[in-house]
């Protein structure tokens, strides 16, 4: 009722502006937010021994949100020109022409600007020093694919630099358990975003666009499973050093477990397949989070 009394209340065109501004920002699709928020919390938790502060859940739940935003429209901004020749990007409001460039890197800055403020007013030192990293790696990711094959590789570094971020804010330092999440979380990265790279690979082969994806080739299922199993393997030895239970392992049962049906999903190489095993990473994440999260309870 409230939604509707909102949109009422606004002129159609700005409805209009307000509805691509949200496209462009996917707010419709969490699910980067999602897969950035399980690994950020794995670090708040370990980090504050299963009682993190309230203020920084609040801040680093709110600052995913605003930087994954951010990185969605810096992303679209850096392949305006690309997105309308692959299937499932054309429509997508910057290359579809209903909004300007120069609006997704406004939204891009204002976005940083607030995280940025966040960390300032709400963290300390090392949090804030650590927050220009993420920055710059929010910034560079989208252009990688010109240059390199890995693109998904600077992507997991920009996705896992919440996790150094979230250590720092809640215990002032860090340790080698706080590199060991990173490492892992870089891999399953690397790994769920090249299942989302098989979606668009026909189409970024015509127009040259690097991706994992077209790297692997056929080695593709086989490549990303050494993955999975690595990220199984560190975060196994994570749970060894922070001297966690049995609960947390059943956590990275179920990881594995959906690892397996992931490969299940993508094992023709449809673009459907490939989708839903790229969101079935959503599950994954929570398994080991609620793993870690009940294990601190017991």
């Amino acid at each position: 009722m409230i939604t509707t009394m909102l949109q009422n209340a606004l002129p159609e065109h700005v409805q209009t502006r307000l509805i691509n501004y949200a496209k462009l920002l996917r707010i419709d699709r969490p699910i980067g937010t999602l897969l950035l928020l399980w690994p950020t919390y794995w670090a708040l938790w370990l980090a504050g021994n299963g009682s993190p502060s309230i203020a920084n859940i609040i801040i680093f739940t709110l600052g995913v949100f605003f930087m994954r935003a951010a990185g969605c429209a810096i992303n679209d901004f850096a392949d305006r020109d690309w997105d309308r020749h692959v299937e499932r990007t054309q429509h997508r409001p910057l290359t579809a022409g209903h909004i300007q460039a120069w609006e997704a890197v406004a939204l891009f800055a204002g976005l940083c600007l607030v995280s940025f403020l966040m960390v300032v007013l709400f963290t300390n030192t090392l949090t804030l020093y650590l927050s220009f990293g993420g920055a710059l790696l929010a910034f560079i990711y989208p252009f990688m694919k010109r240059y390199t094959h890995l693109p998904q590789l600077f992507l997991g570094a920009a996705f896992s630099w919440a996790i150094p971020m979230a250590w720092a804010a809640e215990a002032d330092e860090l340790s080698q358990l706080t590199w060991l999440l990173f490492t892992a979380n870089v891999l399953w990265t690397v790994a769920y975003d090249t299942f989302y790279a098989m979606v668009d690979r026909d189409d970024d082969v015509k127009v040259g666009i690097k991706s994992t994806a077209v790297l692997f080739g056929e080695a593709d299922r086989a490549i990303i499973a050494i993955l999975q199993a690595l990220v199984i393997l560190i975060l196994a030895l994570a749970g060894r050093q922070a001297e966690l239970g049995s609960v947390y392992y059943l956590g990275l049962v179920a990881m594995a477990t959906l690892f397996v049906y992931q490969q299940f999903l993508a094992r023709e190489r449809s673009r459907a397949g490939c989708f839903k095993a790229f969101l079935n990473n959503n599950w994954a994440g929570l398994a080991v989070f609620s793993g870690l999260i009940l294990d601190l309870m017991l």
